[in-house]
């Protein structure tokens, strides 16, 4: 089998349509993301034209655009992509259906939504010159209410996300359990939740198990609390990957996930981690992740690799042109203010939030190569967003010589066991043998 060149990147927030005519910055980045047989990004945007209702919960952002930034993404060279985020129903299911019809005129291969779950979980193939590639879309964050459903003989489906809903689970001394459920008991806690179950509305609790609101205590020997993916959702994870192992010559994994370890932004949850040696261990090429807006380290696991978060390519979320009234409101802002007002709110004049972070705007692009199944080269090429630029200019990518991210990405990597050298301002990655 020839080899075949894999470019990855993060997210794509993209709300403004490239400059014309293309910038040096552009043609470098153009030329580096067209070398790949596969070329990802993640669309962390949804294109719902100027009618659709918004959602009553959003991503953080209604992350609207002009439906031609995807042709915009398609000019850089990517031909695929994930869907599955935590923003892809900021503007409810026609907002959805509006965002795949234009990836569908544009002509990009993505995955992780649908009209269904089914259609949702499903490989979707990009055809290379020598090689078929399956990808598969999902996400760990999202509202509850945007999980795409199951069709049934008598029903249909549910449009949404191939979600991946994590339980948490906090384990208490006996004599805690008892304090929470006496503390729950005497203010009323769970009066609604015990007459659901009474009425059939909800199944039993478990033994040994107390509910205070929405958490959920067991009675442990150690106290401590622990995060784990549904079972149902990590097997038909495993189903669609078994499928595409026999479509196709290569499996990728799109993982959005903002989800932490502790208080380290940069440090994936330990359950990501679980899930990504499970989907290698079941067939997966590579996994790649993207949701926190920051860098997280590089593993190479059984000879594959993951990529934690692949931070920023494009990141734009202080460029929407509307906002609904529910970002007003939680500001407690008025039908007079306007979206920079709004935008002034939420950053207090710009001394909060991302975009006063410098890691949200360095990142890298992530190239690698595989023959007959094996990584056989990884290399990481630098870019920077504009940091240091008015908040509507920021965000277009380019490619640096500064060698900060890949110092960082560097020393993320190491808890991993991944080395790599910085030579002419790239990072190579050891492979192992």
């Amino acid at each position: 089998m020839e080899e075949t060149v894999f470019i990855a990147t993060g997210d794509s927030f993209i709300t403004r349509r490239l400059p014309q005519p293309a910038s040096e910055a552009f043609d470098q980045l153009s030329a580096l993301i067209r070398n790949g047989d596969i070329r990802f990004t993640n669309l962390e945007v949804i294109t719902p034209g100027p009618d659709a209702p918004p959602s009553a919960f959003s991503g953080g952002t209604w992350a609207r655009a002009d439906k031609r930034v995807i042709d915009d993404l398609k000019k850089y060279g990517f031909n695929c992509m994930n869907t599955a985020t935590n923003h892809v129903l900021d503007y409810l299911y026609e907002g959805l259906y509006a965002t795949e019809q234009a990836l569908k005129e544009a002509d990009i291969v993505y995955a992780g939504v649908g009209e269904n779950l089914h259609a949702a979980s499903a490989p979707k193939y990009v055809e290379a010159d020598h090689s078929r590639i399956a990808l598969i879309g999902a996400t760990t964050t999202f509202h509850e209410s945007w999980m795409a459903g199951h069709q049934r003989k008598d029903s249909p489906g549910r449009p949404g996300v191939n979600g991946m809903r994590v339980q948490s689970t906090y384990k208490v001394a006996p004599e805690r359990l008892e304090l929470l459920k006496e503390t729950a008991d005497r203010v009323g806690l769970n009066h609604q939740r015990n007459l659901d179950i009474k009425e059939g509305f909800l199944p039993e609790d478990e033994n040994n198990r107390v509910h205070f609101g929405s958490y959920v205590f067991e009675k442990g020997n150690v106290e401590a609390s622990s995060r784990t993916i549904h079972k149902e959702d990590i097997s038909r994870m495993v189903k669609s990957i078994h499928e595409a192992k026999r479509q196709a010559d290569y499996v990728l994994v799109s993982l959005h996930t903002h989800e932490m370890e502790g208080d380290r932004k940069e440090v994936p949850a330990n359950f990501v981690r679980e899930a990504a040696h499970r989907f290698i261990d079941e067939g997966a090429d590579a996994v790649i992740g993207h949701g926190p807006h920051i860098l997280r380290g590089i593993e190479i696991y059984e000879g594959k690799p993951i990529f934690y978060s692949l931070g920023n390519f494009i990141f734009q979320n202080d460029t929407v042109q509307q906002l609904p009234a529910d970002f007003y409101e939680k500001y407690g802002l008025s039908y007079e203010h306007n979206v920079a007002d709004a935008l002034d709110h939420r950053s207090r004049n710009g001394t909060i939030g991302l975009g006063t972070n410098p890691l949200v705007w360095e990142s890298v692009v992530a190239e690698w190569t595989m023959s007959e199944g094996q990584l056989t080269q990884l290399v990481l090429h630098p870019i920077e967003l504009g940091f240091n630029l008015p908040r509507y200019r920021k965000g277009w990518p380019k490619l640096t010589n500064e060698s900060s991210p890949l110092l960082r990405l560097r020393d993320l990597s190491e808890p991993f066991g991944t080395k790599m050298e910085i030579v002419d301002g790239k990072a190579i990655v050891q492979i192992p043998t």
